[in-house]
């Protein structure tokens, strides 16, 4: 089943302003090109307004700005709000709920859980999941088929963990995360001493410590602390594919796109940005409010805001290869600007003689 939603029901929950009747109702949010009579969309580009003065959809969320750029040439129902983008994110959120399945509470026949772990009477927990003693799930807590979790982890209220989930022991969710499938949470930190060319294992003894709100993606792990935890703090976002290294503390309402890799004991700030593959070696500080570009190398601290970038722009093999060789051979044209400069002043200072 499919819900149908008033335009007058969205205002209601999140504002706005229609230009129409508030008893006009939509069955979901779908895109410029592609929505329907049924359908509510968004412009939050103003290069697309060209694009959503044609939509089909019955009612198009968009700003006063953009409003006042294509209302008039559009057939359906303006709903102007400051921020589309995020508009559009709370009512999609509003959609999903009313369609979702609900998950049904208690313990699958199938699923395994240790006598001594404490699990709420509105959680669920699915087949063939385990729970080792000691573990607390909160209210309303979802485990999804086949997820681990460790003896003494604790999962707080609304939290959702997918399938195939790994929390190690010990480690601590807050309330309303979603973990996604394959993410593994606490394994070892790579932490090892040489001794004449051999690797001694040092003990990774510490947690995960993980704040209320956040989500992490699929296939992403998060070592756990060798002495100190590993702190994520509230809010904070990672996308499918990422490394948090051992001791690192990633600030409040962070984001990390796909493959981002973090190196042991980095602590970064809250409200940063870091776009796909970026690295950060390990030791390093990073403030508040710092956003990285994509694919880019942070080797040394940042301690003032702003956006940092970190990689040569893409070019045809032939000419990347011409400008690397130029690189190699930096220093010695340095060397000989010197020269040059040096023999210059010379000669100059000869003739002023």
């Amino acid at each position: 089943m499919t819900a149908s939603i008033r335009l007058g029901e969205l205002v209601d929950r999140f504002g706005g302003q229609l230009t129409g009747s508030p008893e006009i109702t939509v069955t979901g949010i779908a895109p410029l090109s592609e929505a329907s009579e049924q359908h509510i969309t968004f412009l939050s580009n103003p290069k697309l307004r060209l694009q959503a003065a044609a939509t089909q959809a019955a009612a198009l969320i968009l700003t006063q700005a953009d409003f006042e750029h294509i209302g008039k040439n559009y057939a359906g129902i303006c709903l102007i709000v400051p921020q589309p983008y995020v508009y559009f994110a709370r009512a999609a959120q509003y959609f999903a709920s009313l369609n979702a399945i609900p998950a049904v509470t208690g313990v699958h026949p199938a699923a395994w859980v240790n006598p001594m772990a404490v699990v709420a009477s509105t959680a669920s927990v699915g087949a063939n999941a385990s729970i080792d003693a000691e573990a607390v799930i909160g209210e309303h807590v979802v485990i999804k088929p086949g997820a681990v979790i460790g003896r003494g982890v604790v999962i707080g209220d609304n939290s959702l963990i997918h399938a195939n989930v790994s929390i190690y022991d010990y480690c601590v969710l807050g309330q309303r995360c979603i973990i996604h499938s394959g993410a593994v949470i606490g394994a070892d930190g790579f932490g090892f001493a040489n001794e004449t060319g051999q690797w001694i294992k040092i003990p990774q003894t510490g947690r995960v410590v993980i704040g209320d709100d956040v989500e992490i993606g699929a296939n992403t792990s998060i070592d756990r602390g060798a002495l100190a935890d590993t702190i994520i703090e509230e809010g904070v976002k990672l996308d499918n594919q990422i490394q948090i290294g051992h001791n690192c503390h990633i600030g409040a309402h962070t984001a990390m796109a796909g493959c981002v890799g973090v190196a042991g004991s980095a602590k970064i700030g809250k409200y940063c940005t870091f776009g796909g593959a970026a690295m950060v070696l390990g030791h390093l500080t990073i403030v508040d409010n710092v956003h990285i570009s994509s694919a880019s190398m942070v080797s040394r601290s940042i301690l003032e805001p702003g956006q940092y970038t970190g990689f040569y722009p893409l070019a045809k093999n032939a000419d990347w290869e011409k400008t690397a060789a130029i690189v190699r051979n930096l220093s010695g044209m340095r060397e000989k600007m010197r020269y040059l400069e040096k023999t210059m002043k010379t000669l100059t200072e000869k003739d002023h003689e």
